[in-house]
């Protein structure tokens, strides 16, 4: 195990007025030495009451619940920044954590005092963070100002600053609360695409966030609380059904399903797909009374992660539109083409290419590649050659950003495998469009029908 957590809870005290801390700190012992029966001028508030569960090594799993529900002091507890009032909690390896943003930060120090402050916290020497942090800054990505006061920060730079140290310090163990809903999309996707890369490397990762998509996509279980208890374990699917349930359910009849869920007898309906793709309404983003294509320079990705060559390499991944011109913000609905080329340095065999697009998250939404059967491959490719390859697909998608892949497959000693791959090549945005009615992120070409039912009065 990685994490095991046994009737662990939490409370604290609650007091009506600051001067009935001091009453509770002087008077009970007053009273028991004049053997009365001592006051209480506070109330108590459980954050937790019996959670148990167990993490496995290199499992992931998600925390999720309604506001107010323990999920932050559930994680402060098994990082040890708090005590628990019962119960305990063992954890067996480096733990990295993102919890409050700029916890841990002294607002007089600069950033990089700050990283040699955070790095020496979560175990490493001085030699090591001076190894690390070339890689540290290049993440974080905050140019100069790693060298100002951190009370000049936002937020945003803060919690750059915060995930850029915690994962370069190879956690055994990541905690992240909610620290992935801060920043732009660029960094959210960088964020992602580390988390998992550690994940590949067998580390176990504790993951809370309020995004059922988000739960879904990254965690193998997910833990659902309520009212600082523990009502459901599972997979992640059924529990952000149950979660999207309880979050959506009438004040009046929230307790009767919280304890059908704590027993176990709910489940999700077919048709609901186990709520993992509920959509609260949102609001619609203002655009320009014409939508037209267009290429923004800076729409570039910072996530790309490149696989080893093997004798061929991806180059000048872009999308074109109809006449030919380079574009990354689209319409949704038209018609584009992705366009990469490959220059073969060795000679292969069976060649075929793909392709892949992905949420910020890194949902992989779908692609294509150029051939399934080994009779429609290129048979072979000699040493020198170059192609271009082509991929025309729809922007079946809503408004938001969307990152692509590429990749090229073959057989250079005799072993089928990626002759290179590159993740997060290139990026594309869907522009926002108020006449659509879409929600979620895929376009079904849903077509509304409503119709009046006249009754017939008797």
């Amino acid at each position: 195990m990685a994490i095991r957590v046994q009737n662990l809870s939490k409370c604290f005290q609650v007091y009506a007025q600051p001067h009935d801390r001091l009453k509770q700190s002087i008077l009970p012992r007053l009273q028991r030495a004049v053997g009365a029966s001592p006051k209480k001028y506070h109330r108590d508030f459980w954050a937790l009451k019996d959670i148990s569960f167990d993490v496995k090594k290199g499992e992931t799993v998600g925390i999720i619940g309604r506001n107010g529900s323990g999920k932050s002091t559930l994680l402060q507890l098994i990082c040890g920044t708090l005590n628990p009032t019962g119960g305990s909690m063992e954890t067996h390896g480096r733990i990295a954590a993102l919890l409050e943003l700029g916890s841990g930060f002294n607002p007089e120090f600069t950033g990089r005092e700050n990283v040699y402050l955070n790095a020496a916290v979560l175990g490493l020497s001085r030699q090591e963070t001076d190894a690390r942090f070339a890689d540290i800054a290049a993440f974080a990505d905050i140019g100069d100002f790693i060298e100002q006061p951190v009370k000049t920060y936002s937020s945003g730079m803060m919690v750059r600053l915060a995930f850029a140290v915690a994962i370069n310090v190879d956690p055994e163990i990541l905690i992240v609360d909610e620290a992935l809903s801060v920043g732009d999309e660029l960094f959210q996707r960088k964020c992602f695409s580390r988390i998992e890369a550690i994940r590949a490397n067998g580390a176990t990762i504790l993951f809370v966030s309020h995004s059922g998509s988000q739960i879904v996509e990254l965690c193998d279980r997910a833990v659902l609380l309520d009212s600082g208890e523990k009502i459901a374990e599972g997979m992640p699917k059924q529990i952000v059904g149950q979660y999207q349930k309880l979050l959506y359910a009438p004040a009046d009849k929230r307790s009767a399903l919280r304890e059908q869920i704590r027993l176990g007898g709910l489940r999700s309906n077919v048709g609901e797909a186990d709520g993992s793709t509920s959509v609260a309404p949102e609001d619609v983003a203002q655009e320009d009374t014409r939508l037209s294509e267009s290429y923004d320079p800076s729409l570039v990705p910072s996530s790309t992660i490149e696989y080893e060559s093997h004798g061929a390499y991806i180059e000048n991944a872009h999308i074109v539109d109809q006449r030919g011109r380079q574009v990354n913000s689209l319409i949704a609905g038209k018609r584009y083409r992705y366009r990469y080329e490959v220059r073969f340095d060795r000679s292969a065999n069976n060649v075929r290419f793909g392709m892949l697009i992905k949420t910020v998250s890194g949902l992989e939404l779908g692609g294509a590649q150029s051939a399934i059967a080994l009779k429609d491959c290129l048979a072979t490719v000699a040493a020198g050659t170059v192609y271009r390859v082509e991929f025309a697909f729809v922007a079946a998608l809503n408004t938001g950003t969307y990152f692509l892949n590429a990749g090229v497959m073959g057989s250079t000693h005799g072993d089928d495998g990626y002759l290179h791959r590159l993740i997060d090549v290139a990026m594309f945005r869907v522009m926002p469009d108020s006449s659509r009615l879409l929600t979620g992120i895929m376009d079904f070409s849903c077509v509304p029908g409503i119709e009046e039912v006249v009754v017939n009065e008797a």
